[in-house]
């Protein structure tokens, strides 16, 4: 692929975004079908799927920014269905998609069939987790589909490379593929909390938010490349990079949340805007794969209608084993269940939209093409795995919506719990100003020799901004969104915002009349800037209702 050609995918694909985003429409879905659409035209470059590209350059980043902003409290208390998803189920895919496919392909070998199985296996959930938030499902949902999405891909893999090996004729027991497997999640772990800890160190020294950004964009590369060429039991053996990249996210996450401010608002800016950029061009690319598809299809000695049916029934099977297995689990006594923790069960709605929530994305189709040209089978694997990709983002992906919405999967005790934790919270950074406060008061003002009446005055100003702020946040918790429209404190904000922007347009004249100087402007501006961000981050600000 050259240059020109990525800045135009790149470019086109962005430009769909942002029309999905302006009529509230799935990027994902959209970028999908016109990527389909403009692969068939005459003429148009053919762009080939890197599998390096994508397992190195484009993976790590999107499963970091992932990691980072999960909660790994969340992620503890949801290990089972995690683990039950995200490792047991992924297995269990690949066994039933493997047996199907050597059935209805008996000249096809096993190992090749297994190859199938772990290709089709991990679903991708940027497009479930991103339709859920929208759609209000409850945050133990979320967190499960999420959890599933940070270790689906590792287990998928590790079982790709075993299944490779036996392609290759170089694979050794079953129980040299269980030590593959152990192997890559102790290593890739240790390798991601290593690095964790040590950029963390690092970050703890720097003052410069800049360098803080920059240090963590080069982690998940890091952690994903040195994991994955550890070979401490010899060739066969490696860490895994996808562990890598989430341990490290996951303990970089959590020490974020004792970083300065301007850290925490310039990674979450830096970190929206790589991972819109990276999933834009992942659903274009995954699209564009048509033709290869097409043209391995006709490259494979055997029929294309036998071929097309194959492929539609592995579809199938990849959809709907993940239903059976879901509910089943769910099922079981408390002693075995594999959903759940110490708290209740999740219930049959929920339980269902998670077992319809397994689009597969890009991870297919990058391992897919990355299985070598002598293998037996490739222009099989490559149609099914193109065939399970595209029909579970298409079908799965239109139909989770209405699902979502006919099961009203919503939790009807959430919103009062966070509206309970909220207040605490901010119950608590009251009463902790106010006590930092009065200590100010005391112990400085008396050094500065101010007079007692004037020390007096400014505790109370501090005092009434602190108490109008609080008061302003616990009444806005309270209001519908209607009612914080509508009250006084957002027609506040309004009349705030308003002026600060014609504070802009005065700054921009001066600096057109040439009465300012460039630097000086951006200087003010960006104190206008902070300012106009802590009104749109009021519970009362009307660009939040």
């Amino acid at each position: 692929m050259d240059v020109l050609t990525l800045m135009g995918l790149l470019a086109g694909s962005l430009g769909l975004t942002a029309l999905c985003r302006r009529y509230n429409l799935s990027a994902p879905l959209v970028i999908v079908v016109v990527a389909l659409a403009v692969a068939l035209i005459p003429g148009v470059p053919r762009i080939e799927l890197a599998p390096e590209l994508i397992l190195t350059v484009v993976l790590p980043p999107l499963l970091y920014s992932t990691s980072l902003d999960s909660s790994i409290t969340q992620f503890r208390d949801n290990l089972r269905p995690i683990i039950a998803l995200g490792v047991l189920l992924v297995g269990l895919t690949a066994v039933v998609v493997a047996v199907v496919v050597h059935l209805l392909l008996p000249d096809l070998p096993f190992a090749t069939c297994l190859v199938i199985g772990a290709v089709v296996a991990p679903p991708d959930a940027v497009s479930a987790v991103a339709v859920g938030s929208k759609l209000g499902l409850p945050r133990r949902v979320m967190a499960v589909l999420t959890g599933e999405s940070l270790v689906n891909d590792a287990a998928a893999l590790t079982l790709y490379k075993v299944a490779l090996a036996a392609v290759a004729g170089t694979a050794g027991s079953i129980g040299h593929g269980f030590a593959v497997f152990a192997v890559a999640a102790v290593l890739g772990i240790a390798v991601g909390l290593v690095i964790g800890m040590l950029v963390g160190l690092i970050r703890r020294t720097l003052t410069d938010p800049v360098l803080e950004s920059a240090f963590g964009i080069i982690v998940p590369f890091a952690a994903y490349v040195l994991a994955e060429h550890l070979h401490p039991f010899g060739t066969g053996f490696s860490g895994s990079g996808v562990l890598a990249v989430v341990a490290a996210g996951l303990y970089l996450g959590r020490g974020s949340l004792r970083a300065s401010s301007a850290t925490r608002v310039q990674d979450a800016s830096v970190w929206a805007s790589i991972d819109v950029v990276l999933e834009a061009l992942v659903f274009a690319l995954m699209g564009l794969q048509l033709p290869f598809v097409l043209d391995t299809a006709d490259h494979a000695a055997r029929d294309n209608g036998q071929l097309a049916l194959v492929a539609v029934v592995v579809l199938a099977v990849t959809m709907f084993v993940r239903i059976p297995a879901v509910l089943g689990m769910s099922y079981l006594p408390r002693g075995l269940r594999l959903f759940g923790r110490e708290g209740p069960a999740q219930s049959w709605r929920s339980n269902l939209v998670i077992s319809w929530a397994g689009m597969r994305g890009v991870v297919t189709l990058a391992a897919a093409a990355g299985v070598p040209f002598d293998a037996p089978g490739r222009a099989e694997i490559q149609l099914f795995a193109f065939s399970v990709a595209i029909g579970t983002v298409l079908i799965q992906g239109l139909t989770l919506p209405p699902l979502i919405r006919a099961l009203k999967v919503q939790d009807p005790n959430e919103a009062a719990r966070d509206q309970a934790e909220e207040i605490a919270a901010r119950t608590a950074a009251k009463d902790a100003a106010i006590a930092k406060l009065d200590e100010l008061v005391t112990s400085r003002m008396s050094t500065m020799d101010v007079p007692s009446d004037r020390a007096e005055r400014f505790r109370e100003r501090l005092r009434t901004i602190v108490d109008t702020r609080y008061q302003s946040a616990i009444e806005a918790i309270s209001l519908s969104a209607e009612e914080r429209a509508t009250s006084k404190q957002a027609a506040f904000y309004d009349a705030r915002r308003e002026m600060l922007v014609a504070q802009r347009r005065a700054l921009l004249a001066e600096r057109e009349a040439h009465r300012l100087d460039d630097e000086i402007l951006r200087k003010v501006l960006r104190e206008l800037d902070l300012e106009e961000l802590s009104l749109s981050a009021s519970p009362l600000s009307p660009r939040l209702t």
